[in-house]
């Protein structure tokens, strides 16, 4: 064979080598193509509105937390609508009026009266702590579970321990363009009677 009949035939090998490379390339660009296909989107998923409305009941979760923290009651009502339903494990209460004299009523983190005189001791605080948010949005509802912790300072050295933690499972309705809660049910594990039963917690 000539030599310029075996250029030849390496230039159709060579050819051929980059069809079949540019053939599994398109293989597999198509099997990837499939693949996000069959993956349904956020919006499909949980809707168009779903991030603002997840934003706004987060941020009704984190005003709840402040509230409470700071014994700003107003401010803690306001996160529930006129008859909403607390239930901190002794049944419900319903509506501002019968949460106001519960919440308002709660005694203060503080030490044993002359305690902190005697040790020179600042006031002690807590503050609450949200997590593992779930929330399901159906129209101008929702619904949410979460756990929460708390820790605090009241002991003599003043330093920071976590003390009780639970979660919640809520209802809320969204009012004017609003979310509030219509149901607050809080579990804490500390506490035989108010403790979670066995089971599924979310959905």
């Amino acid at each position: 064979m000539c030599r310029n009949g075996i250029h030849r035939i390496a230039i159709q090998r060579k050819g051929e080598d980059e069809m079949r490379k540019l053939s599994v390339a398109s293989l597999f660009v198509v099997i990837a193509l499939l693949f996000m296909s069959a993956i349904p989107s956020a919006s499909a998923q949980y809707g168009p509105s779903y991030a603002a409305d997840r934003a706004q009941i987060e941020d009704l979760q984190a005003r709840y937390m402040l509230a409470l923290d700071s014994g700003d009651v107003e401010t803690y009502l306001s996160t529930f609508t006129k008859d909403g339903i607390l239930d901190i494990g002794d049944g419900e209460i319903k509506g501002h009026d019968a949460i106001r004299k519960i919440i308002g009523g709660m005694p203060g983190r503080k030490v044993e009266e002359g305690v902190a005189d005697a040790l020179k001791l600042r006031p002690a605080t807590g503050r609450h702590n949200i997590t593992n948010i779930v929330i399901k949005v159906d129209g101008n509802k929702a619904y949410g579970r979460a756990y929460w912790f708390h820790y605090g300072n009241n002991n003599p050295q003043r330093t920071a321990a976590v003390d009780s933690y639970g979660h919640y499972e809520d209802e809320m309705i969204k009012v004017d363009g609003k979310w509030l809660f219509t149901k607050r049910r809080i579990y804490n594990e500390q506490v035989d009677k108010w403790a979670a039963k066995p089971g599924k917690m979310a959905w």
